[in-house]
């Protein structure tokens, strides 16, 4: 096992990694900007090391200085969370250069899955359904036009590379193909450096399934169910769940197998998430896969118990996987609202400032609750990233149960000095629709204008 580990990131996430390390008895160094130099979760850390100034690309973004800090510190391996650097497949290989592993997939999947037409075609190869669509990039819009009138519209223009909604167009017609066409090129080169495109068939009314996979280097991989995230607002998740009320156990177990053996033929290392898009007819498509610890992951541990960033630190140390996935057992129900310092009422305008009171009740009400954040009454929230400030997971004997969990929770939570989106996780949980469980990625919509 590792003896120090180096987390290249910050706030939420570093403060998981801390706490898993803790469990494995590993000592950790947390790096930070100097806009983060009084963040809460650095006090948890055995050893801290300022990488640069506030913005990213300065710090959290330079491989140079956060690599010369593994160096240093005579660290063994890096953990990169999620976000910044953890799908970077340069990063990757730069850690193993320098004989630091890198706790995550090799750089070759990251490049790989990376790109989305390529993950595509890989992903097919391998076994699992696809969307219908372009089988690479796309060379020119005659060529999207051509294979639009083939799908029939509507249709999608999704960038290969990045994510987080940047670079998709959807098109209803020749003429907002042509249009939309080169936005979305300069969209996705300005994001992500690259601007090709590929083009799908749009599912109207899709779900969004995800499955959780964790595969070690002795060829054993293991699905932990799905996880539900079609509540979204900009292709950006704000409530996440497990189990699905869309997925019933049939399909878990189909689907569930079929990811776990795709990882094993290509190859696959550590945690990653399988994203899938369900039809009203409930077929899954493949859509891409996230090579890295996701955000949402805690629903999952909260209904199977498995710590998902000390297995993917275990993998990392070359131990096989500690389960086998006879050993995986769902219990209840668990759901995550993403609390960000944003205004729902202001189009979501950021809300910067002091946050001077902090304060969840743990024990409020029947089922349990989990807060993960490194937010405390006296922070100051950077205006240099995220504006997530904490996670709030329920867990129920069943989802009726999880969402009351979670509604009590969210109105005894005190958070004062910011606006937040509390409320409008309020509303969608105490809407018809989200109760019923029949709800869909455009469903948001709805709701609030409802």
């Amino acid at each position: 096992m590792f003896k120090r580990i180096l987390i290249a990131n910050r706030g939420e996430v570093a403060l998981r990694i801390i706490n898993a390390c803790k469990k494995l008895g590993i000592e950790t160094v947390a790096v930070y900007s100097t806009a983060d130099k009084d963040s809460p979760h650095l006090s948890q850390a055995d050893m801290t090391v300022c990488i640069g100034p506030g913005p990213s690309s300065q710090s959290y973004l330079n491989k140079e200085a956060i690599l010369q800090a593994g160096i240093n510190y005579e660290c063994q391996a890096i953990h990169p969370g999620f976000g910044f650097m953890a799908e970077d497949p340069l990063f990757a290989y730069m850690c193993q250069q320098q004989k630091l592993t890198f706790i995550g997939p090799s750089s070759n999947s990251i490049r790989l899955m990376g790109n989305k037409s390529r993950a595509k075609q890989t992903i097919k190869q391998a076994g699992l359904p696809t969307i219908p669509g372009s089988d690479g990039n796309l060379k020119d819009v005659e060529e999207a036009l051509a294979l639009a009138k083939e799908l029939k519209y509507p249709v999608l223009l999704k960038a290969t590379a990045g994510g987080g909604g940047k670079g998709i167009r959807p098109c209803g017609s020749d003429e907002e193909l042509k249009t939309y066409f080169p936005q979305a090129r300069l969209e996705a080169e300005k994001a992500f450096g690259s601007p090709d495109l590929y083009l799908e068939k749009l599912i109207l009314k899709g779900r969004h399934i995800e499955f959780q996979v964790l595969a070690d280097a002795f060829n054993n991989a293991a699905h932990l169910g799905e996880r539900e995230c079609s509540i979204q607002r900009k292709n950006q998740k704000l409530i996440e769940e497990s189990p699905s009320s869309a997925v019933d156990p049939e399909i878990r177990h189909k689907m569930g197998n079929l990811v776990a053996e795709s990882m094993r033929k290509i190859g696959y290392l550590n945690a990653g998430t399988i994203e899938f898009l369900m039809d009203e007819d409930k077929n899954l498509y493949f859509m891409e896969m996230n090579t890295r610890l996701q955000v949402e992951h805690p629903v999952t541990e909260m209904i199977t118990g498995v710590d998902i960033v000390a297995e993917q630190i275990k993998i990392a140390a070359n131990h096989t996987l500690s389960f086998k996935q006879e050993d995986v057992r769902f219990s209840g129900h668990a759901i995550e609202c993403r609390i960000n310092a944003e205004d729902p009422a202001n189009n979501f305008a950021p809300s910067p400032g002091v946050i001077t009171d902090f304060n969840l009740s743990l024990n409020k009400g029947p089922g349990k609750i989990r807060l993960d954040t490194h937010v405390a009454a006296g922070y100051e929230i950077p205006s240099f990233y995220d504006s997530m400030i904490c996670k709030i997971i329920a867990h129920g004997q069943d989802r009726a149960s999880a969402i009351r969990t979670m509604v009590n929770a969210l109105k005894a939570f005190e958070i004062k000095g910011i606006k937040t989106t509390i409320p409008l996780h309020l509303e969608v949980l105490n809407s018809a629709i989200f109760k019923k469980g029949n709800y869909n990625t455009n469903s948001l919509t709805g709701i609030m204008e409802g």
